[in-house]
């Protein structure tokens, strides 16, 4: 049994549509992170944070978007979605992977709330100009995010560059990345997933940027 707990048109996107390109069956479980009300307490049984995503998978619940991307992958192999141990893409996949959680998604955020820090060394997660310049320089010398094969590490790393740059118009609109967005997207696994996060969408509070005036 395998159960997502996501929310439309946010950070459990890019796992809904690795849901679908693993091509196993799974049930959804809506947790509204925007509803006027908040979100059950009980759901800190699943996620301490009351965040999305999360998945549970025969009993064993994961959290944090790399940790369910790098678990699925790994437990549907016949997906052809993550280089095997011992494959020497591996590490470039790890690296991606992670550094969507631990360096993408952080300087973004800290971009969109207006934070101004100076030097590399003052968090973790470096700087803005250093994230872009380094995407910039990654996709330009090769198709995806390892290499010139698409793996999971795309699923996370192209909806996040489309939705920072073309909804939250964070990221600069480079050439680079919107040619890199267009032909990721251009997957069977990903239509269906839009067009399934599009029903869901009805049936939850909307974002901002997409509630009517």
């Amino acid at each position: 049994m395998l159960t997502f707990y996501c929310m439309p048109w946010s950070r459990s996107s890019g796992v809904f549509w690795l849901l679908e390109e693993i091509g196993q069956p799974y049930e959804i479980e809506l947790i509204d992170i925007r509803a006027p009300e908040g979100v059950p307490e009980s759901y800190r049984n699943i996620q301490p944070n009351k965040k999305v995503p999360a998945i549970a998978h025969d009993g064993a619940i994961v959290t944090e978007r790399a940790a369910i991307t790098i678990y699925l992958a790994d437990a549907f192999p016949e997906a052809g979605l993550a280089p095997p141990i011992g494959d020497s893409r591996r590490a470039a996949y790890l690296t991606r992977l992670v550094y969507c959680d631990s360096v993408f998604d952080p300087v973004i955020a800290a971009r969109a709330q207006g934070w101004r820090y100076k030097g590399g060394n003052s968090f973790s997660f470096g700087l803005f100009e250093d994230m872009v310049a380094n995407l910039e320089k990654v996709l330009s010398n090769q198709s995806y995010a390892v290499g010139d094969s698409f793996t999971a590490a795309d699923t996370q790393l192209a909806s996040g560059i489309h939705f920072t740059m073309h909804i939250l118009k964070v990221l600069p609109d480079l050439p680079v990345f919107r040619e890199y967005v267009t032909r990721a997207f251009d997957r069977p696994a990903y239509r269906r997933y839009a067009e399934k996060e599009a029903e869901l969408a009805k049936q939850v509070t909307p974002p901002p940027q997409f509630q009517s005036p």
